[in-house]
């Protein structure tokens, strides 16, 4: 509540920025326009997407899996409130990377700080799956944020 309120504050607009990063130049990602599961490989977890609910209005893009996950309570780091300035949101899209939007040069620059880089990591904040596929991901069990500040 605090941290929507500050960057509520930050942005000027009296909203939370959610995703929106004001010294990035972003273009827009349209959210899934159809259903798909996403699969958390590290507890098997199977989320049903409704393209209908989109966005959750969670940190991360509109649609984003940080937005996803976050609203079905899985949880996962998200030092910066999903605004593309740190790597504590990367995960490893297993299945279903297609179907996700291409990585800006941003997201590519702050995923080069991110520990275990794959060729199929991703920043959660930033990766919003357009629902022609099912999704898989593994969120690594380390973190570079080493404290989570309480939710």
């Amino acid at each position: 509540m605090v941290r929507a309120r500050h960057r509520a504050e930050v942005s000027g607009s009296g909203e939370a920025m959610g995703g929106v990063n004001p010294y990035l130049a972003q273009r827009a990602v349209p959210v899934a326009k159809q259903a798909f599961t996403l699969r958390i490989a590290n507890s098997g977890q199977t989320i049903a997407v409704a393209p209908e609910q989109l966005p959750f209005g969670r940190d991360g893009r509109p649609g984003s899996l940080l937005d996803i996950l976050l609203h079905h309570g899985v949880r996962v780091d998200h030092a910066c409130g999903g605004v593309c300035s740190c790597s504590t949101c990367h995960v490893v899209v297993k299945k279903g990377l297609g179907s996700c939007n291409p990585a800006d040069d941003a997201e590519e620059d702050m995923l080069d700080t991110a520990p275990g880089l794959t060729g199929q990591s991703r920043l959660a904040c930033q990766c919003v799956p357009n629902g022609s596929q099912d999704i898989e991901v593994e969120i690594p069990a380390w973190n570079r944020n080493a404290i989570s500040e309480g939710e």
